[in-house]
């Protein structure tokens, strides 16, 4: 009986040891087959992008067949343009305003309608007066407004600016008596005192301005002929009346740049009116320096 068990025993095992390890083999090779079709489908996606990668290579040949050499012009162009724009010093200011200082001589004494009254003509004795001077100062301001950077196309790096500049002149003092004129006419009861005055002239100037050597440092300029007002001030102590006149103005000069946007200068200016007015002479030159701020 107990052989006969242990008998039922040997093949029931036996049994189980052929079907584990048959279920074994067919698990292993089950999970073999889903590694290769993992394998398999992952060389396809690989293959696919492969193949996009390729296809995106030639269109950018031929892209780049197409016009890649009028591109690569085109920005060599560019960068040759930036290169000389950043080695390119700082360029000046075109426009400027600019204060002046100077030496001032008139062609002949400013002569006041007072003074004139009295010290010209032979009158002498009683008068006691005396005229100004034919030297004096000037001190003013101007405006740069640029135009034109070739002077209109007939030459190159040479500018064409607006000039508009104001002056104040003092040829010293006079000193008038008219009280004195005309006791030595013949006219008494008037009290024979004389009155010193300050004799001043103010210029209003609007010209054309040339200046050469656009770019440098050093610049030459000319106006070769502008317009000019004058006003001789004190008025007549007789009649109350000042001296307004016209006249043509001329100049040349040099401005410097010394440190970014300012500059020195240095002009001489003359002022000639076609004749005179009421006997005063407004012809005169003034030479001096100036200090501008561009902008």
């Amino acid at each position: 009986m107990m052989s006969k068990t242990k008998l039922a025993l040997g093949i029931a095992t036996a049994t189980l040891t052929v079907a584990g390890a048959m279920v074994s083999q067919q698990a292993v090779a089950a999970s073999r087959a889903q590694h290769h079709e993992r394998e398999a489908a992952l060389m396809s996606k690989v293959d696919i992008l492969e193949s996009q990668m390729r296809t995106m290579q030639d269109e950018l040949a031929a892209v780049r067949a197409a016009g890649g050499g009028a591109d690569q012009a085109k920005i060599q162009e560019l960068d040759a343009w930036m290169q000389g724009h950043k080695n390119q010093p700082e360029q000046s200011k075109d426009n400027m305003v600019f204060f002046r200082g100077a030496f001032a001589r008139n062609d002949q004494r400013p002569i006041s309608t007072t003074a004139n009254l009295s010290c010209s003509n032979g009158i002498s004795g009683p008068v006691g007066c005396t005229s100004s001077d034919r030297d004096g100062w000037a001190f003013g301001a101007g405006f740069d407004f640029s135009l034109d950077d070739s002077l209109f196309g007939l030459m190159n790096n040479t500018e064409v600016l607006a000039e508009l500049m104001f002056d104040y002149n003092e040829f010293g003092t006079y000193t008038g008596n008219v009280a004195g004129a005309f006791a030595a006419l013949g006219v008494t009861g008037l009290p024979e005192q004389g009155a010193t005055t300050t004799q001043s002239q103010l210029r209003l100037t609007a010209a054309p301005k040339i200046k050469f050597l656009k770019g440098q440092k050093l610049r030459p300029w000319i106006i070769p002929a502008g317009f000019t007002l004058n006003v001789m001030s004190p008025p007549s102590q007789l009649n109350t009346i000042s001296h307004l006149m016209p006249a043509i103005h001329f100049g040349g000069g040099v401005d410097y740049n010394i440190w970014r946007n300012l500059y020195v200068g240095a002009d001489v200016r003359y002022n000639w009116a076609l004749n005179k007015l009421d006997g005063t002479n407004v012809n005169g030159l003034t030479a001096g320096g100036s200090l501008g701020i561009g902008f």
